[in-house]
């Protein structure tokens, strides 16, 4: 208690320090026995060390920072007292009279929401910050450098060049609502052009994006109803009846073919077929031991060996000689070659007419190609794509036999349905992916209750 006395005693004996807090005066000691504690161990440190005085020391110096906004004992003489010399005159003259008013306070909200305490707030560290504040001093450096120079930024000379043209542009003067000259508008029409700088519309985005050429194409050159032959009519004839009729034949045959197909595919060859034989062959198999016949060697004949040493190849030193003869051949080498070439491009002077003819027949045949490619992708446009994983699959064509076709309207029968139709013609003109019905599929099997009612009736 004797070192946590003086320690109190100290720190209020500083020199400019002015105590607020009247508890630091009182110097009572504990009237409690004094506890032995092993001041050694760190644990112990704080737990037994008594630093109230040091506490009271700083909410004091806290304090007064508050109130004062430092210590008061740094304060000046005039900023802690002054001169009374009695009280203003609180009577206000106003166009010669006098009138008593009272003197304009604060609202108690207003008060209250007053910051009260004169410690500054502290810095704040992110706000000086700026993110990539390096690279941002380096590009103004840059610029500054190219300025001193007299070469302008890219954007700044855009700016001029803009700013150039619309200054040489004449401004366009929009007539009033009610003038007489006004066009008539049209709310149903074109649109109207937007009459501004386009960079100033692009950024507002009051200019509207261009639509692509390729949204402006219909997807099939198919039209959005088809009509029917004149065999499909009620009435008839007999020759379009007739080719009506075979076109569905056609169909049918062909489906067929494709059944034949996947029957013949699917059928197993009668080769493959067990028999009586094969079957008792695989369950007698591994029980009879089939002898091996040895085959005797050649005697008298042993292996071969080469008898001749084989030679490493070493490579000779060539002589200067030897380099020089090779050298010489290689230089005639191309002198030749190079007469060659020489001698066959002059040979092309005689077949300018020749080159000229393959040429024309190279031209004719990739016109010929490109036509052909053309008449093919005109021909896709009518055709369904693939769209998803399934194949489009045409409808069966709606056709009566010749014994079907009714003799009056009375006795007319639909068929077909409207909705199917137009779903097949969406399909057939790539508006929409060939689909499948969705086949349900119970999550939770049936269970059969009989109800109360039922099995008292039963």
């Amino acid at each position: 208690m004797a070192a946590a006395r003086r320690n109190k005693l100290v720190a209020a004996a500083q020199p400019g320090f002015l105590n607020l807090n009247t508890s630091l005066d009182d110097g009572v000691p504990n009237p409690g026995r004094r506890k032995r504690v092993n001041k050694n161990k760190k644990k112990n440190w704080n737990k037994h060390s008594d630093i109230q005085d040091v506490e009271d020391f700083l909410d004091d110096v806290r304090l007064q920072e508050r109130a004062t906004g430092g210590l008061i004992s740094d304060k000046p003489d005039e900023t802690l007292f002054f001169v009374d010399t009695g009280e203003e005159a609180k009577n206000i003259q106003k166009d010669g009279v006098q009138k008593k008013g009272k003197a304009s306070r604060p609202l108690r909200i207003d008060l209250i929401l007053q910051h009260d305490s004169l410690v500054p707030p502290p810095k704040n560290v992110l706000a000086h910050q700026q993110p990539n504040a390096k690279k941002l001093r380096r590009i103004a450096q840059k610029a500054e450098q190219l300025a001193a120079k007299g070469v302008l930024p890219r954007r700044q000379k855009l700016l001029q060049r803009r700013k150039a043209v619309a200054e040489t542009e004449v401004p366009v003067q929009t007539l009033a609502n009610n003038h007489p000259d006004r066009p008539y508008y049209d709310l149903w029409g074109a649109e109207s052009k937007m009459n501004g700088d386009p960079w100033y519309l692009e950024q507002t985005k009051k200019k509207l994006v261009k639509r692509p050429e390729k949204l402006n194409e219909k997807p099939s050159a198919l039209p959005a109803v088809e009509v029917i032959a004149p065999g499909g009519s009620y009435n008839p004839e007999f020759f379009s009846h007739q080719a009506l009729l075979l076109e569905a034949h056609e169909v049918e045959v062909k489906k067929q073919k494709e059944e034949l197909k996947v029957e013949r595919q699917l059928a197993v060859n009668r080769e493959d077929t067990a028999t009586e034989e094969t079957v008792f062959q695989e369950q007698v198999e591994g029980l009879l031991e089939e002898e091996e016949e040895e085959e005797p060697g050649e005697e008298g004949e042993g292996p071969t060996e080469d008898t001749q040493p084989s030679q490493s190849a070493t490579q000779e030193k060539k002589t200067e000689k030897q380099r020089k003869r090779e050298k010489a051949e290689k230089e005639k080498d191309q002198q030749k070659q190079a007469e060659r070439e020489l001698k066959g491009r002059r040979q092309q002077l005689f077949q300018l007419r020749s080159i000229k003819a393959d040429l024309k027949s190279k031209d004719l045949r990739t016109k010929q190609r490109q036509a052909l490619r053309r008449a093919r992708q005109e021909a896709q446009k009518s055709l369904p794509r693939r769209l998803g994983k399934l194949k489009f699959q045409a409808p069966d064509l709606e056709v009566q036999l010749s014994d079907e076709i009714p003799s009056s309207l009375r006795t007319l029968k639909p068929e077909g349905s409207i909705l199917k139709d137009r779903f097949k013609s969406l399909q057939k003109r790539n508006l929409i992916e060939p689909r499948e019905r969705a086949k349900f599929k119970r999550r939770h099997k049936l269970k059969y209750v009989e109800k109360r009612a039922f099995k008292a009736i039963a």
